[in-house]
C-alpha cells in the first residue's frame, strides 16, 4: 500500500525503462498518479506501460531521446495532449558512455554524456515549469544525481562533472522556481544495480572496494531510491 496519495497528478519519468527510472515510474503508478514513462525506445517504455496497465495504473508510453531539445518538448506536448497538465518531472535519463581517464575521452562521448546527464534535464524541467507557471499550480521536479557529483570518482571524471552540475543546476532551480509552487530536489545515489553501473558491478575488484565503502556493505537496488523520488 503506498504511503503517499497522488491522485490526478500527472508525472513525467524520463529513462523509465529499466533500472531506477522503471522503480520510480512504477512508484508513482502505484501511488495513483499518472505516469507518463519515456525513454529513447519505444519497446522499453511499452514494456514497463504493461506493467502498470495490469496494476491498474494510467500510463502513458513516449518514446523520446531526452539530449535532443525538440524530442524534450515533444514530449511535454505528448503529455499536455493526453492529460492537459503536468505535476511532476523526475529526471532519470542518464548515461555513461565512457569509462576512463579524462585524458583520452572523445568528443562524441564527452558531448553525449552532457547531452542527456544535463541539457535534457535542463531543457524538460524549464519547459515543465513554465506551463505550471501559466496554470498557477504546484509541481516538483526530481533529479537523479550521483555521488560522483560530490566527490571524485575513478574513471569516471567527465560522468561527475554533468552530476555536479546536475547538482548546481538543481540549488539554482529551487531558488527560482520556489516562489512560483514549484518544488525541485536532487537524489544522489550511491553504487545502485543496475545496467548503468555494470562496469562497477561485473567487476568483482571494484564492487569489492566499493562495498567496503558502504554503510550497509552492499550494492543499492532502484527499488529503494523510490520513496525519496515520491516526496
Amino acid at each position: 500500500m503506498a504511503l503517499i496519495h497522488l491522485q490526478d497528478k500527472v508525472a513525467i519519468v524520463s529513462g523509465a525503462s529499466r533500472g531506477i527510472g522503471e522503480a520510480i515510474a512504477l512508484a508513482f503508478a502505484e501511488a495513483g498518479a499518472k505516469v507518463v514513462v519515456s525513454s529513447r525506445k519505444q519497446e522499453g517504455v511499452d514494456q514497463v506501460a504493461a506493467k502498470i496497465k495490469e496494476a491498474g495504473g494510467e500510463v502513458l508510453a513516449v518514446a523520446a531521446h531526452i539530449g535532443h531539445v525538440d524530442q524534450c518538448q515533444a514530449l511535454l506536448d505528448r503529455t499536455i495532449s493526453e492529460w492537459q497538465r503536468v505535476d511532476v518531472v523526475v529526471n532519470c535519463a542518464g548515461t555513461n558512455p565512457y569509462f576512463g581517464p579524462m585524458l583520452t575521452i572523445d568528443e562524441g562521448a564527452y558531448q553525449k554524456t552532457f547531452d542527456i546527464n544535463l541539457r535534457g534535464a535542463f531543457e524538460l524541467s524549464r519547459r515543465v515549469t513554465q506551463t505550471i507557471i501559466d496554470r498557477k499550480g504546484t509541481g516538483s521536479i526530481v533529479n537523479i544525481a550521483s555521488v560522483a557529483g560530490m566527490r571524485a570518482s575513478p574513471l569516471q571524471g567527465v560522468y561527475g562533472m554533468t552530476k555536479a552540475a546536475m547538482i548546481a543546476m538543481t540549488r539554482s532551480m529551487a531558488m527560482e522556481f520556489g516562489s512560483s509552487g514549484v518544488r525541485v530536489n536532487s537524489i544522489s545515489p550511491g553504487l545502485i544495480d543496475t545496467r548503468l553501473a555494470a562496469a562497477i558491478v561485473q567487476s568483482d575488484a571494484a564492487r569489492e572496494i566499493v562495498t567496503s565503502r558502504a554503510a550497509l556493505g552492499r550494492i543499492g537496488v532502484p527499488e529503494e531510491l523510490a520513496g525519496a523520488a515520491l516526496f
